[in-house]
């Protein structure tokens, strides 16, 4: 079984936001595979099923993003997972907007929910998918520019990038890490057939 984090912050305001792609991309997984995530418990949106042959459990923190790492304890604690089973995904500001990037071990970057779930944990390999949201312009706090809504050029491409993320965890489990790594890290961002 595997625990899939999908890192946000609730509330309509938030809903667009750069700051909720992780969110996003496990709704899509939810979609594709028929998992309703809507049983609330540990701090956490929730649903089970199977994606392919691997059983999983889907969460969304319903805490803000800097105290995401609790649900994903108590998540993992009840269905007996170790770190090894644990996969978060969030954005990132250091990758190109639209980039995807599989990394285990590391620290937060920075990252609020990432410093929260390492903090929860105890450690820090579990395994992540980072979405690419961009580098905010000089002028603005990096803080405000993740909690604001991607802009219109953006949005155009993110249905895109959101199926090709959950795409990427679709075969992380079905063919493994380095598959995944190599069919999805691509620069372009496009996905070999």
């Amino acid at each position: 079984m595997k625990l899939i984090v999908g890192l946000g912050n609730p509330g309509v305001q938030y809903e667009w936001s750069r700051h909720n792609v992780g969110f996003r991309v496990v709704d899509r997984l939810a979609e594709i595979s028929r998992i309703f995530i809507c049983a609330k418990r540990f701090k956490t949106l929730f649903g089970k099923g199977r994606i392919d042959s691997e059983e999983v459990v889907l969460i969304k923190p319903i805490t803000f993003m800097n105290l995401s790492g609790e649900g994903v304890r108590k998540t993992a604690n009840f269905f007996h997972l170790g770190i090894e089973d644990i996969i978060v995904i969030h954005d990132d500001i250091d990758l190109p907007f639209g980039r995807l990037r599989f990394k285990r071990k590391g620290g937060d970057g920075g990252h609020q929910g990432v410093r929260s779930i390492i903090e929860s944990l105890g450690e820090n390999a579990f395994l992540r998918l980072k979405v690419g949201v961009g580098r905010p312009p000089k002028e603005m706090d990096p803080a405000n520019y993740v909690l604001a809504p991607f802009n219109p050029t953006e949005r155009s491409d993110l249905d895109a990038i959101i199926s090709r993320g959950a795409e990427a965890v679709v075969v992380l489990l079905r063919e493994g890490i380095n598959v995944a790594m190599n069919r999805y890290q691509r620069k372009n961002g496009t996905s070999q057939a």
